[in-house]
């Protein structure tokens, strides 16, 4: 039998792993799992409701490693000291980026799935937490916007005069900027959208929204369904484009984000001082470095010119009830996927496409072929 963890999450997380009713289904399972006090707090969940889940409280985390053989959290751990070997860890793990920790990760033997490495396939759909959490990520885009913004979003026709719509600009068309679109249409907008996928026109004018042409000659998108990196030369052709949009816009907001690389600068300072006094941008991808120039990670920037720019940096945080609900599912989905009914536990099979593609370490060493150079 499996004995399973979730572990509860530094201060500013506010999600939680493994909700109450996907814990009911893996005992179901006959499964045991174990729920760090206090870990689904801030999403809406009580440790009492963890225990009628069938869930086992322990103390911390570090109890927790002691007795289990899979480890679920949200956010990549300090430090995996504790943890068995041939523990199976799920969480994001953001490879690219931590060479110390998978090379903590290698000399304690654990089995590391990063989350964000999950393919992107039809199969691997329900496991998608990208996906899930950036769709809600673009929902909140909108609304923060709309509560800075000195404007309503619908157009209304009043005794007093008739009060033209709010103009959105959403750039960057995956998952985030979907629903950012949707959300800014259902408030009243008008909406326009630009991606350098040509692809995604269609998808945008079905929201009601209107696509924006750049002509940035040939284009297309990764196998994991990403925006491929523009050159220079396109880059400068993008931006202007999209300046003429920006300056008729009250609200911007920036999605592209490069798998594994930095975020392109998009909206230059130039670009912002052609908007309007009180414009909003919202910068979504302020994390990986920013499409916004002078976007910050930690507050609001307020320019000379009174443009409001806004950090959209883990917005999913801010509706943690569904945002752990559906990540929650994701991780569910995953670990039934490999489940053996027969032997009734988990089984890292390394002929699946998906755990080929997301598991990082196995056996004392990195089994991923985009990160076994990072090995030393």
């Amino acid at each position: 039998m499996n004995k399973i963890l979730v572990c509860v999450e530094p201060e500013e997380e506010t999600r939680v792993a493994l909700i109450p009713a996907d814990i009911k289904k893996l005992i179901a399972m006959n499964l045991d799992v174990a729920v760090v006090s206090g870990a689904g707090v801030k999403s809406g969940f009580s440790d009492d409701d963890y225990v009628q889940a069938g869930a086992t409280i322990v103390a911390t985390n570090e109890e927790g490693y002691s007795v289990s053989d899979i480890v679920v959290r949200i956010i990549k751990p300090d430090s995996v000291a504790g943890l068995s070997e041939n523990t199976l860890h799920v969480s994001y793990l953001d490879p690219f980026n931590e060479k110390q920790l998978l090379s903590e990760m290698v000399a304690q033997k654990v089995q590391a799935v990063s989350l964000e490495m999950i393919p992107r396939t039809t199969l691997a759909q329900k496991m998608d937490v990208q996906s899930s959490q950036t769709s809600l990520a673009g929902y909140v885009a909108v609304v923060n916007a709309a509560t800075k913004l000195p404007k309503i979003f619908p157009m209304m026709m009043t005794p007093a005069g008739t009060i033209s719509p709010a103009k959105v600009f959403i750039i960057g068309v995956g998952v985030a900027g979907l629903q950012a679109i949707a959300t800014a249409k259902r408030l009243g907008a008008r909406v326009e959208a630009f991606d350098t996928r040509p692809v995604v026109e269609e998808q945008v004018k079905s929201l009601g929204a209107k696509f924006v042409k750049i002509d940035l000659g040939e284009m297309g998108q990764t196998e994991q369904g990403y925006a491929k990196e523009l050159t220079p030369e396109q880059i400068a052709i993008q931006r202007e484009g999209q300046a003429k949009v920006c300056e008729k816009s009250d609200i911007v907001i920036t999605t592209a984000k490069l798998f594994g690389r930095k975020a392109p600068i998009l909206v230059t300072e130039a670009m912002l001082d052609r908007m309007a006094p009180g414009s909003v941008v919202v910068d979504m991808a302020v994390s990986t470095g920013g499409n916004v120039e002078g976007s910050r990670l930690d507050r609001d920037v307020i320019r000379p010119n009174g443009v409001r720019i806004i950090s959209g940096d883990m917005l999913e945080r801010q509706v943690p009830y569904d945002a752990s609900k559906m990540l929650s599912g994701n991780i569910f989905s995953f670990l039934s996927h490999f489940y053996d009914k027969e032997a009734k536990v988990v089984k890292v099979d390394l002929e699946d496409e998906i755990m080929k593609g997301c598991l990082i370490t196995q056996g004392g060493q990195i089994i991923h072929d985009w990160f076994k150079e990072k090995k030393q």
